[in-house]
């Protein structure tokens, strides 16, 4: 049965959040709201949670799973970014964007696509997951909660709660969280390539909507 925490949107408990966190760090799948759609999380080092994600979004080894990070240093640190590639995400970070880039030696392997060696990075600008990365001082590995027979991501967190409670650990509730998920863009390649186009403008990479 998953537990069930309301968090204030913008200033959230912090006894809430180390308990979130410590729920993560045995293991646990979680359900959180971000700057786009709801998410499913935990840390990145636990191989069953990858699994557990993939059979949930119903989606292969071939799925780019997004490493939320709490800034641009610790995407430096995970991805491989040249100088330009840094100046445009900090032009747009933190927000809701998720870049596709060539993941470094500190990742492990299982956590990248299999041909490409890639891995989709992001900045959230939301203060609940900002407090929860900072509590786990490490990223969230993260895939947007859209389910296999569904159009758009899961918004209320008490229907998420009741559809997923006997597959998630925790499901965090902490006001409106829309549908639309991120702008994806792949930056391994130069130029930027949109990948899906999302709550993200795509003006600062030049790009328009298909």
């Amino acid at each position: 049965m998953a537990q069930f925490f309301s968090l204030h949107p913008e200033f959230p408990q912090p006894r809430l959040i180390r308990q979130a966190a410590e729920i993560m760090r045995a293991g646990g799948l979680v359900a959180f709201p971000t700057d786009s759609a709801y998410a499913l999380g935990g840390l990145t080092g636990d191989a069953d949670l990858l699994q557990r994600i993939r059979r949930l979004r119903g989606v292969d080894e071939r799925h780019h799973f997004t490493l939320m990070c709490r800034d641009l240093s610790e995407i430096a640190k995970y991805a491989r970014v040249d100088n330009a590639q840094y100046r445009l995400l900090k032009a747009v970070t933190p927000g809701p964007y998720t870049f596709i880039l060539e993941g470094t030696k500190e990742l492990p392997r299982r956590v990248l696509h299999p041909k490409r060696k890639t891995i989709g990075l992001r900045v959230p600008e939301h203060p609940v997951v900002a407090a929860l990365l900072q509590e786990l001082d490490e990223p969230i590995l993260t895939s947007t909660l859209l389910l296999p027979d569904d159009d758009f991501p899961l918004t209320d967190p008490e229907e998420i709660r009741e559809r997923l409670e006997k597959q998630v650990e925790l499901v965090i509730e902490a006001g409106y969280c829309g549908p639309e998920a991120t702008t994806v863009i792949d930056l391994t390649s130069g130029a930027p390539v949109l990948i899906r186009a999302g709550r993200g403008d795509l003006a600062p990479f030049g790009l328009e909507n298909d």
